[in-house]
C-alpha cells in the first residue's frame, strides 16, 4: 500500500509540475502577439514518453486557466485529438512515430487556432510564423528530452543542445515576465536559481549566455528591456566567487540586487516583496546537495577536464622512458657478461700436444726404450703420435694397421698406446660436445638480453615523447556521436606519431558495434580511422573503443595444403599472425622429410618464431637463436623457412628466406621472383639468411609455396608460367588452383607434402 500512495504522490506532483509548466508556455509570446509555445511543449513531452493521462489534463486545464473562452476549448481538443489518436494508432501497430511525424500532427492539431486567428483579423504571415515558431520549439525541446531524460546525465551538451536549452529559457522566461503575485516576480525567482547553477556547474561564457538569454527573452515577450542588465550583472557577480564558497556567490547576487535597487533605482518599486524572489532562489541553491551539482556538472563537461590527468601521463611516460633505457643497459651489460663466460677452443695442434704428453706419462714412463724412442728417434716418435691421435679424431678409432712398420718391430706398448689414444680421443671429444652445448646455452640466454635489451631501448624511445592531447577534436567527437545517439561519456585523442593519431572512446555496450563510429571519428579527425581494440570499461554497461589511423594497405589470404601420399601427417606447417605496428607475418616451415618427425621438427620451429615475433624481437636474433635450440639436439634437426612480413602502414615487404623456395610477387604487369638462399634453419651455427625488401601496391599477390610444389614442375620457367596462367583473383582460388596444378604434374601424386598461401594486397 505504501507502494501505490508513494507511486500517486508521483503522478500528483508531475501533473501540477505540467500544468505550471504549460500555464508558463501560454503566457509565452512574441511582443503580446502569438502564443506559439504551448502545443510544442505538449508535443515534446509526449515523445519524451511522459503519461498521457497525466500529460492531456494539465494541457487542457492550463489552456482554459489561460482563456475561458469556447474558441480556446475547442482548439485545445483538436490539439489533444491531433496526438492521442496517432499516438494509440502507432501503438496499436507497435510502431514508434518518427520526429518528423510528430512535425506533421503538430501542425494539423493547430489549424482550428489558425482559423479562429483569420476569422478575428490576423494577418496569414503571422499565422505561418506561430506554426513555425511552434515546430521549431517542439524539436528544441525534444533534443533537450532526447539529452536528459532518455539519456540521463551521462554526457555532455552538444553545441545544438545547448542553443535549445537556451531557446527554451528565454521562451521560459518571456512566460514568467507577466506572472507576478502583487510586485513577487516569477521570473526573477527562475532567473536567479539559473544563474547561480551554471555559474557554478558551467563555464563563465554559458553563465553570461545564460543571463542574456534570460533578459532577451522577457524582452521578446513584452517588448521590455527591464531585467536584461540585472541578470547580466547577477552572472558577473556569482562568477567571481566561483572558486570560493557557494554563501559568497550568494551574497554577491544578493547584494547586487539591492544595489541595483535601493541605489540605482532600477525598478519602479523596491521592497522585501521584490527582493523575496532573490532570496527564496538563493536558499534553494545552497541546499542542492554538491553530488547534485556534480552530475549537473557532467553535462557541461567541467568535469571531465583532463588536463592534470594528461600532465600526468606525459610525466609517467618520461618517468617510464628513462627506466626502460636503464633497464636495456642491464641487460645489455649482462648479455656482455654471458658472451665472456664462453671457453675459447683450443686449437687442434694445442689439443694433439696435451694428449700425446699425457699418453707418454702414462704409458711411455716406465718403458725401458723411453730414451731411445723420444730422443734419439723423437721427431719420428712425435710424428706418429700426431698422425694416430688425428687418424683417431677423424675416423673415430686408429687401429694397428695405422701404427708403422718400424714403431711396432721396436715398441712393445703398441696396443696400450692405441688404447689409450682411442679413449682419451673419445673422453676429450665428449667433453668438447659438452663445452659446446653449454657455449651454446650461454649463447642462447646472451641472445635473449640482448633481444630484451633491444626490446627496452625501442619502447623507451617510443615514450620519450610526450603525447600531443586535441581537446577540441575530443568535444567535437562526442558531439558528433551524439548526434546519431551514441552515448558516448568520454574521448581522448592524442598523436603517437606524426603519422598515426589515437582514439580512445568510452561508450555504452549497445553501440559498440555502430558503424557509425568509424566514420564519425574519420570525420572529425580528418583522415580514416579505424578500430583495433575493444574491452570493457570500468564502468558498467561501458566498453572503451580504441581507434588509429587506418594504414594504407589491407589484406585478405588464403592457404592450400596437400599432405605426401603415403604420410599420415604433413611435415609442412603454416603461420599468420598479426603483429604490432599494422604488421602481418606469414611463414611456412617445411620439415626435413615428411610425417611425424618432420611435423615434430616443423611446429617446433614455426611456434618459436611465432612468439619471438609476437614478442617484439628482430629477425636476426630470432633467426640465430631457433637455429641454436635446434642445434642443441642430437638428432639431426633442421627445416626450410619461408618468412614474409607485411606492414600495411608503409606498404613494405620483408622476404626472409632459409632453404625455401623461390616466392612470388605478382602484379598486372609481371611477376617478381624472389631468390632463395642460405642453408636450413639448424644445420650450421651461424646462420646468414637471405632478406630481401619489396614495395607494393593495391591488387598485387603474394606468393609463397613450399618445396613440395616447386619440385612438381620440371623447372622455375614453367611454375612461372602456371602462377601467370591463373585467372582468379580469389587468394584463396588461387591457392588452392596452383596446389592441383602441381598435383597435376605427377598425375595427381603428390611427391612430397604441399603448402601454398596466397596473400592479395587491397586499399584499405
Amino acid at each position: 500500500m505504501k507502494f501505490k500512495i508513494n507511486k500517486y504522490l508521483l503522478y500528483f506532483l508531475q501533473f501540477l509540475i505540467f500544468i505550471v509548466l504549460f500555464y508558463i508556455l501560454f503566457n509565452s509570446s512574441v511582443n503580446l502577439v502569438i502564443f506559439p509555445f504551448a502545443f510544442g511543449m505538449f508535443f515534446a513531452l509526449a515523445w519524451a514518453n511522459q503519461k498521457l493521462f497525466l500529460l492531456v489534463p494539465s494541457y487542457f486545464i492550463a489552456g482554459i486557466i489561460h482563456d475561458t473562452s469556447w474558441e480556446m476549448a475547442i482548439c485545445l481538443v483538436a490539439t489533444i485529438f491531433c496526438l492521442v489518436v496517432p499516438y494509440f494508432i502507432h501503438v496499436l501497430c507497435k510502431k514508434n512515430m518518427k520526429k518528423w511525424e510528430f512535425g506533421i500532427f503538430a501542425v494539423l492539431s493547430q489549424i482550428g487556432v489558425v482559423v479562429f486567428d483569420i476569422l478575428n483579423g490576423f494577418s496569414p504571415i503571422l499565422c505561418i510564423a506561430y506554426m513555425i515558431l511552434g515546430v521549431l520549439f517542439m524539436y528544441a525541446c525534444i533534443i533537450i528530452f532526447e539529452a536528459i531524460i532518455i539519456r540521463g546525465f551521462t554526457n555532455k551538451l552538444t553545441n545544438v543542445e545547448i542553443v535549445s536549452l537556451f531557446s527554451i529559457i528565454a521562451i521560459v522566461c518571456g512566460g514568467l515576465t507577466l506572472l507576478n503575485i502583487e510586485h513577487f516576480s516569477f521570473l526573477k525567482l527562475f532567473m536567479c536559481f539559473i544563474l547561480l547553477i551554471f555559474s557554478y556547474c558551467s563555464t563563465p561564457l554559458l553563465t553570461l549566455l545564460v543571463a542574456s538569454v534570460g533578459g532577451i527573452g522577457s524582452l521578446i515577450s513584452t517588448n521590455n528591456p527591464l531585467f536584461v542588465v540585472p541578470f547580466i550583472v547577477w552572472g558577473l557577480s556569482a562568477l567571481l566567487f566561483k572558486k570560493k564558497y557557494r554563501i559568497l556567490m550568494v551574497l554577491a547576487v544578493i547584494s547586487i540586487e539591492l544595489l541595483l535597487g535601493y541605489y540605482f533605482k532600477l525598478y519602479s518599486s523596491f521592497g522585501i516583496i521584490e527582493m523575496l524572489p532573490v532570496l527564496i532562489s538563493s536558499l534553494l541553491f545552497l541546499i542542492i546537495p554538491n553530488k547534485v551539482c556534480s552530475e549537473i556538472s557532467t553535462i557541461f563537461n567541467l568535469s571531465k577536464d583532463r588536463l592534470a590527468m594528461k600532465n600526468v601521463v606525459n610525466r609517467n611516460r618520461e618517468i617510464l622512458h628513462n627506466r626502460l633505457g636503464n633497464l636495456s643497459e642491464i641487460f645489455n651489460d649482462i648479455n656482455q657478461i654471458y658472451r665472456n663466460l664462453i671457453k675459447q677452443n683450443m686449437t687442434f695442434e694445442d689439443v694433439q700436444s696435451i694428449l700425446q704428453q699425457e699418453i707418454v706419462d702414462k704409458i711411455c714412463s716406465y718403458c725401458p726404450e723411453r730414451n731411445h724412442c723420444h730422443r734419439t728417434f723423437a721427431d719420428n716418435t712425435k710424428k706418429v703420435f700426431d698422425e694416430l691421435i688425428k687418424i683417431s679424431f677423424e675416423k673415430g678409432k686408429s687401429t694397428l694397421l695405422d701404427v708403422p712398420s718400424y714403431l711396432t718391430s721396436r715398441c712393445k706398448q703398441t696396443n696400450s698406446i692405441l688404447g689409450s689414444i682411442n679413449t682419451l680421443t673419445a673422453q676429450y671429444k665428449k667433453y668438447i660436445g659438452m663445452v659446446h652445448d653449454v657455449d651454446t646455452s650461454k649463447l642462447i640466454i646472451a641472445d635473449q638480453l640482448l633481444g630484451v635489451s633491444k626490446i627496452m631501448k625501442t619502447l623507451s624511445k617510443e615514450v620519450e615523447t610526450g603525447i600531443s592531447f586535441d581537446t577540441a577534436r575530443e568535444n567535437k567527437i562526442i558531439d558528433e556521436l551524439t548526434y546519431y545517439n551514441i552515448i558516448c561519456i568520454d574521448a581522448v585523442v592524442f598523436e603517437k606519431d606524426e603519422w598515426t593519431q589515437n582514439v580512445s572512446l568510452v561508450v555504452r555496450n549497445e553501440d559498440s558495434e555502430r558503424k557509425k563510429i568509424e566514420s564519425c571519428v574519420s570525420k572529425v579527425c580528418g583522415k580514416k580511422m579505424t578500430i583495433y581494440e575493444k574491452f570493457s570499461s570500468t564502468r558498467p554497461g561501458y566498453c572503451v573503443i580504441n581507434l588509429q589511423t587506418a594504414p594504407k594497405y589491407d589484406c585478405i589470404f588464403g592457404v592450400s595444403q596437400k599432405t605426401k601420399n603415403g604420410s599420415k601427417v604433413s611435415g609442412d606447417t603454416y603461420s599468420v599472425i598479426k603483429l604490432d605496428g599494422n604488421k602481418l607475418l606469414f611463414a611456412i616451415n617445411d620439415g626435413m622429410g615428411s610425417g611425424v618427425k618432420a611435423e615434430q621438427t616443423s611446429e617446433l620451429s614455426i611456434s618459436l618464431i611465432e612468439n619471438f615475433y609476437k614478442a617484439g624481437f628482430d629477425n636476426e636474433i630470432i633467426l640465430s637463436t631457433v637455429n641454436k635450440l635446434l642445434n642443441l639436439h642430437k638428432d639431426d634437426i633442421f627445416s626450410a623457412l619461408d618468412i614474409c612480413v607485411l606492414d600495411e602502414k608503409n606498404g613494405l615487404l620483408d622476404f626472409i628466406k632459409m632453404a625455401s623456395p623461390k616466392s612470388y610477387l605478382l602484379n598486372e604487369d609481371c611477376l617478381k621472383e624472389i631468390n632463395t638462399g642460405a642453408l636450413p634453419i639448424g644445420i650450421v651455427e651461424n646462420p646468414k639468411p637471405l632478406v630481401n625488401k619489396q614495395v607494393i601496391s593495391a591488387k598485387d599477390f603474394v606468393i609463397m609455396i613450399s618445396d613440395g610444389i616447386s619440385d612438381s614442375f620440371e623447372n622455375d620457367e614453367e611454375l612461372s608460367s602456371c602462377i601467370k596462367s591463373i585467372k582468379t583473383r580469389n587468394p584463396q582460388e588461387f591457392a588452392d588452383e596452383l596446389v592441383e596444378r602441381a598435383l597435376s604434374c605427377n598425375n595427381g601424386y603428390a611427391v612430397d607434402d604441399m603448402t601454398a598461401i596466397v596473400v592479395k594486397i587491397l586499399d584499405f
